[in-house]
């Protein structure tokens, strides 16, 4: 294993994550607020050490990463990122507890939005900041703008990508990585600036306007206030985290098919159809159950369905509302939604659109295939056969994520929390998505986890992000031998 090139790639990500730690810094000078040596000590800190990893070890220009540097890269950069994200709450002391400024960091980078914090305004603005910021660094991911950006990642680059890029295709938008990775962040700057310039024009302030975007657009959920969009009372800022987070859970390739003119591409696409006709089928029926029973107009019932239901669905995590208040059942159909996720390519956490689609289909024609023994009938999407080695793949995955579901909610409820919270807490970090049931609902906080339970759901959050494999197959043996 070509260790120096793991160090070099690891230091210049820890430098760039201690240079956006410095974009804190503005807004607590403008607000005069009291973490401005805090952000500098941590951001100048994580840099030099970056620095001096990315100088001292050097490569030769022809080398080439494999898979299993790949996935040492990725796995190392992210911890470790979300290791040195956290000293800033540490070091100014508004989150002195080394596991709950962790747990913070990683929920962050990871762009869960699972929060200790009960009370959010009271951070100075500068770490708002930068906690927002995590998660629009973790969105889009690390190391896609690592590779953006340094040309020298160029060797290898595909190992990093592959082993980062969520869902179970890796799209190119251009036959050579870098470019790749320059189109995606371009896509996902132009949403961010947008949803900013629409925010504030529906009143918030800059500051709010963009720790927002940085949220809805990573389908991460952390808010600048205790009451989350709630606070704001406005439809309007409503619509517009709703449209965003759809669109940040829908797949940035046909983003980009749309914007070179090709609008279309998105009803082409079969995981697409799926997403949007999932949504429309939940955000209608709960609409419709809000406004008979629980006494509301029609318009707020609709807006109240369709912002918690896409909310969930992209892995989002905004509230404007506790849906478990709804009814009973309620509460299980949530739970079912943390457990989907949005699209394959997209910012959003869970299993993904297209996998589900893939086992449905593969269901289906299984009946067929027992009437007709000899028959060959593959499944297909977008009119191109599944191959059946990516069939068995996919159902891997599903049961080793429902496995891990599983365990983590055993362990949960060992810990102190009650059945549906711990189902709830694990589902919910386990998709990246935020909010639970229970204890770790719309309506509460993580604080009241005990420690250990927020080390079970920090490990169980990087395991979603990194869909499972990426960090699990650092614990083969055989990943190890030359």
């Amino acid at each position: 294993m070509n260790i120096k090139a793991v160090l070099k790639i690891i230091g210049f990500l820890l430098f760039l994550v201690g240079l956006f730690m410095l974009t804190g810094i503005p807004f607590s000078l403008y607000y005069g607020s009291d973490d401005i040596l805090a952000l500098l000590i941590s951001g100048a800190g994580t840099s030099i050490i970056g620095l001096i990893l990315w100088i001292t070890n050097k490569i030769e220009q022809g080398d080439e990463l494999t898979s299993r540097e790949g996935y040492l890269i990725v796995s190392s950069g992210w911890i470790l990122a979300s290791l040195f994200g956290s000293l800033p709450f540490i070091i100014h002391g508004s989150i002195p507890n080394i596991t709950n400024a962790i747990f913070e960091s990683v929920s962050g980078f990871t762009t869960t939005g699972a929060s200790i914090l009960n009370n959010v305004e009271s951070m100075p603005y500068g770490l708002l900041f930068w906690r927002s910021m995590t998660h629009w660094l973790g969105g889009m991911g690390i190391i896609v703008l690592s590779l953006a950006i340094l040309p020298m990642l160029r060797i290898g680059g595909m190992s990093l990508y592959k082993a980062e890029v969520a869902g179970p295709s890796k799209d190119k938008l251009h036959p050579r990585v870098q470019e790749t990775a320059k189109r995606l962040w371009a896509i996902y700057l132009l949403l961010t600036l947008t949803e900013t310039i629409l925010l504030m024009f529906g009143g918030m302030n800059l500051f709010d306007a963009l720790c927002h975007s940085f949220g809805t657009l990573a389908s991460g959920g952390f808010s600048t206030k205790n009451a989350s969009i709630a606070s704001y009372h406005s439809p309007f800022i409503e619509y517009v985290v709703i449209v965003f987070m759809f669109l940040a859970g829908t797949n940035f390739t046909l983003h980009y098919l749309a914007l070179k003119g090709n609008p279309l591409s998105y009803f082409k696409d079969s995981e697409f159809r799926f997403y949007i006709t999932l949504v429309i089928l939940m955000v209608i029926g709960a609409a419709l159950y809000l406004d008979f029973h629980n006494d509301q107009p029609l318009g707020l019932s609709f807006r109240n369905a369709a912002f918690s239901i896409i909310s969930v669905l992209s892995s989002t995590g905004f509230v404007i509302g506790d849906y478990e208040k709804w009814a009973p059942f309620f509460s299980e159909i949530f739970l079912v939604l943390l457990l989907i996720g949005a699209c394959a390519g997209s910012t959003s956490g869970g299993v993904k659109m297209v996998r589900y689609q893939v086992l449905l289909k593969n269901s289906v024609l299984e009946l067929k295939r027992l009437l007709h023994p000899n028959a060959v009938i593959p499944v297909r999407l977008n009119k191109s056969a599944v191959p059946s080695d990516i069939i068995s793949k996919i159902a891997a995955f599903v049961l080793l994520y429902l496995f891990i579901f599983l365990v983590g909610s055993i362990l949960m409820a060992i810990i102190g929390l009650e059945l549906s919270s711990s189902m709830g807490a694990v589902a919910a970090c386990l998709g990246n998505i935020g909010p639970g049931l229970g204890s770790t609902g719309p309506a509460n906080t993580y604080s009241n986890v005990p420690d250990l339970g927020k080390w079970v759901l920090t490990i169980i959050m990087l395991l979603g992000r990194l869909e499972l494999y990426t960090i699990l197959i650092l614990f083969s043996p055989s990943f190890w031998k030359s």
